[in-house]
């Protein structure tokens, strides 16, 4: 069990006027790119705080015991029969809370992979029972912007380069990104099923960036509610004086989580819809384990 203040002080989820100016959120006041004015915020070069684990005391301990036997039964049943129960209480999970996470994505019951207040993908728990909490850091989202002919370039990462997935020996390069947001000027603002991140004047001070994030969760419609899918919606403002050519880049591992891109034997293959959508699609081989 753990503990700790996630909000710290209430003016960090109030108001958004204290994290972004009023011209931006004016600008951002159509087709939802906005972020409300209730929600959890966090500026993306900001840390989170370390949650700390609490034990019960001797008399609350006395007065779990019937609850514990209980627990501890239906356990041994569920093992008996070569399942795993979903409440364990008993049984230290690899996914621990964290005060750096977001809002998930993914629909009810289908899986899910949280996306940190600073970009950052991780706690990929997709298949049943099992759960990777490291960030897979070649999942990002890109920006590149090019202004006066091309005299004028900005390139970035739309994350902060301070991770702890970086510049380990096993990164495969990516610590060679261009990493040039700081941060300091970029919010996360988090609404469950919903979240939004701008970028106000990062890495380019006249373009202002919405990213809004969307996952299935439809009242009364359970069906649809449990796609496992998410959406992330772009909204470009160029307050500039010159025309901005802005390309936006997505990469994603075929992953699982962890280091499962390495398992080999997966596929990418590009397909176009015939409502004229295309995108890639990854064919990913599970392995499994005896």
């Amino acid at each position: 069990m753990v503990s700790g203040n996630l909000f710290n002080r209430r003016k960090n989820s109030w108001p958004p006027e204290e994290y972004i100016s009023k011209a931006t959120l004016q600008l951002f006041d159509f087709d939802s790119a906005a972020p409300p004015e209730h929600a959890w915020r966090r500026r993306l070069n900001s840390h989170a705080n370390i949650l700390k684990e609490f034990s019960v005391t001797f008399m609350e301990a006395i007065k779990m015991v019937k609850l514990g036997i209980r627990l501890w039964s239906y356990i041994r049943e569920e093992a008996s029969h070569g399942r795993k129960a979903p409440i364990d209480p008993f049984t230290r999970e690899s996914c621990k809370p964290s005060a750096s996470l977001g809002v998930p994505l993914g629909g009810m019951g289908s899986g899910s992979i949280s996306r940190g207040f600073r970009g950052e993908f991780r706690q990929f728990q997709i298949p049943p029972g099992s759960c990777d909490a490291s960030p897979v850091m070649a999942n990002q989202f890109s920006i590149f912007v090019s202004r006066d002919g091309g005299n004028k370039k900005y390139a970035s990462v739309l994350a902060p380069g301070q991770h702890e997935g970086l510049g380990k020996a096993n990164d495969h390069g990516i610590s060679s990104w261009d990493w040039n947001l700081s941060g300091q000027h970029s919010t996360y603002h988090a609404l469950f099923p919903r979240a939004w991140t701008i970028y106000d004047g990062e890495p380019d001070p006249d373009l202002k960036v919405s990213c809004r994030q969307i996952s299935p969760f439809i009242p009364h419609n359970y069906k649809d509610s449990s796609l496992p899918t998410a959406v992330f919606v772009y909204t470009l403002v160029n307050t500039g004086k010159e025309r901005a050519k802005v390309s936006l880049l997505f990469t994603w591992a075929n992953s699982i989580g962890g280091i499962s891109d390495l398992s080999g034997d997966h596929v990418n293959e590009p397909f176009i819809g015939e409502d004229g959508v295309s995108g890639v699609l990854l064919h990913h081989k599970q392995v499994i384990k005896p």
